[in-house]
């Protein structure tokens, strides 16, 4: 099979939904009924979401053409005219020798990400032909525990699911811990607006993420592992149960891992959406069966975790990683990135972003280089204003501070956070007070309720905001806001209340203006907040066509036919009917 033209499709999420499977199933129809020498394979998301459909043709000579943007119409001609005549497609092909130079993959350094949009994620043979499994042999025939634990903790490894903890250190609690059972855990609860980082690893690449799951048991002497994954992934559960039945069958996972004495196996256990339970002893108690809230630590989960057993927890990406620093060693990963902060971080690009998608970028980049360089800068016609790092426990930041690198430290001391990866483009369309209130809205509805800060004081400082927000707001609200966040940072018990303050706090320090902007002027400057917006027929522009009038919900818009029209402020709604509707930019909005 490998001697015959292959053609690879690109099905993760995001390809799907661009239509990739539709794409898929034609190619196979066309394929059958021509009886063509062909392999049509698939793959995962290789983080170029901005082109999905992907449709890569691999000749058995060796010759590689990547398609872009691919339709129904355009994959026959890649049959007709690449597969059957060796003429290329020119026009959506990619220029990949482009890209490596100086477009999106040029700053890239891949090593979670590694076989991201390249193996089949659903083939353990295609995973073992990428060296898969060989960094797990390598830890039973030649390391004790302690020796890999050293190995990542010269690496530099730190958690990369938003605290930034070495790794290796976790493990050593982990391993010095004393019980019957040890469990380790894979935290896929994967919640910030915006971030897909590990939805795309687990789809792309599930072995990565359990050779690391394998590797990480062995360390800390665990026997039993869980993946909690969010319900909303059927597609990554989907991989990852193929994934954990292929590994069995090679004996790579249950009993006698490769003839040793070492027996660890995994379960998927899927969570039902609460952000909540991405905090660790609230997914504990989920894993048990109970109410997803979090309780006070000491004991931490690695002395007493789920079922009172020493318990590790681990996320997505830094389980991703561990297989490579074992091949590749320590010092290979430890040469990357800054002196605290090791290795490469894999981000989710979202927003007003022309190259949207999963980048992989050493650590100590600046975040300039990522969202012009790699990203491609803004996506509209708008300059970009503010970059939002961390999800709901991050921080907005302005383009004056774009020259930051990729640090846990630096990040932290500006109020953002590198966070799990979620990356979130705006541009001067955006409303930084309406963006404060977007996440706090999310943090509010997502706490457990457990702590009266985070339960009340969310609810209070959301409700300023959205006081704010719809002109009413006042001068004292700014210092009632710092003193709700204070307090609401300082008294909660998990990391959900601790960090929910800080996309109001980074707004209110960088874009303080806007927040006058409103309480004051009763104006919003990104003209975005509704109940501030007013609505004017510019005369001169106006031909009196009546679209505006016939959409006006509630009749304040009058005028003759062929004459200027003419808005009642005072019966206006503010709906945006009418501007939506006016083909001559007739209708102003301020």
């Amino acid at each position: 099979m490998k001697n015959k033209d292959s053609i690879i499709i690109g099905l993760g999420s995001c390809g799907i939904a661009s239509g990739a499977q539709d794409i898929y199933d034609y190619l196979n129809k066309v394929i059958e009924e021509k009886g063509l020498a062909l392999n049509l394979e698939k793959a995962g998301c290789i983080g170029m979401c901005y082109r999905e459909p992907i449709v890569e043709v691999k000749k058995a000579d060796g010759d590689n053409v990547m398609y872009e943007n691919v339709n129904i119409d355009q994959a026959a001609r890649i049959v007709d005219e690449h597969i059957l005549n060796n003429e290329k497609v020119k026009e959506i092909a990619v220029d990949l020798a482009q890209e490596n130079k100086d477009g999106v993959l040029a700053k890239q350094y891949r090593i979670a990400l590694r076989n991201c949009g390249i193996v089949n994620p659903e083939s353990i043979d295609d995973y073992l032909e990428r060296d898969g499994y060989k960094a797990i042999e390598k830890v039973i025939s030649s390391y004790n525990q302690d020796q890999v634990i050293e190995e990542v903790k010269r690496s530099g490894l730190r958690g990369r699911g938003g605290a930034g903890f070495s790794t290796g250190m976790k493990w050593t609690f982990g391993k010095r811990s004393l019980g019957d059972k040890k469990y380790l855990i894979c935290n896929a609860d994967e919640g910030d607006p915006g971030a897909f980082m590990d939805r795309g690893l687990l789809e792309s690449d599930p072995h990565a993420v359990i050779e690391g799951m394998i590797i990480a048991a062995y360390a800390i002497g665990a026997s039993y592992g869980y993946i909690y994954a969010r319900a909303e992934y059927p597609l990554a559960i989907k991989r990852l149960e193929i994934a954990i039945n292929q590994a069995k069958e090679k004996k790579l996972l249950g009993d006698n891992i490769l003839d040793s004495n070492f027996s660890f196996d995994i379960k998927v256990k899927e969570g039902a959406g609460a952000f909540v339970c991405g905090e660790e002893t609230a997914l504990i108690h989920s894993i048990e069966g109970k109410r997803g809230m979090p309780r006070r630590r000491p004991p931490f989960p690695a002395e007493s975790g789920l079922w009172k057993y020493p318990t590790i927890i681990n996320n997505v990406e830094t389980l991703a990683n561990v297989a490579w620093i074992v091949l590749n060693g320590a010092d290979a990963y430890a040469a990357l990135g800054t002196e605290k902060s090791k290795g490469t971080k894999v981000f989710a690009l979202a927003g007003d972003i022309t190259k949207g998608g999963l980048i992989e970028v050493p650590m100590g980049i600046t975040l300039k280089e990522i969202v012009y360089d790699i990203g491609g800068g803004s996506s509209s016609d708008k300059k970009i204003k503010a970059v939002q790092l961390g999800g709901p426990s991050g921080g907005c930041l302005p383009t004056d501070l774009l020259d930051k690198v990729v640090d846990y430290e630096e990040l932290m001391e500006t109020g953002a956070i590198v966070g799990s990866g979620g990356m979130v483009v705006m541009d001067e369309r955006s409303c930084m007070v309406d963006v404060a209130k977007f996440f706090l809205q999310f943090t509010q509805t997502e706490s457990c309720g457990k702590c009266t800060f985070c339960r009340v004081g969310t609810k209070r400082m959301l409700e300023i905001l959205t006081r704010i927000t719809e002109g009413k707001g006042k001068e004292s609200d700014i210092d009632l806001l710092e003193e709700l966040a204070d307090k609401v940072k300082n008294t909660s018990l998990c990391g959900l209340g601790q960090t929910a303050p800080n996309p109001v706090l980074t707004t209110l320090k960088y874009f303080k203006s806007e927040y006058i902007a409103h309480i004051k002027d009763k104006k919003c400057p990104a003209v975005k907040c509704q109940n501030l917006l007013s609505y004017t027929i510019i005369k001169e522009k106006c031909i009196g066509c009546t679209a505006c009038l016939r959409s006006c919900p509630v009749y304040a818009v009058f005028g003759e036919k062929k004459k200027p029209h003419v808005i009642d402020e005072y019966k206006c709604i503010k709906c945006g009917n009418c501007f939506k509707r006016c083909k001559f930019d007739a209708i102003e909005v301020k």
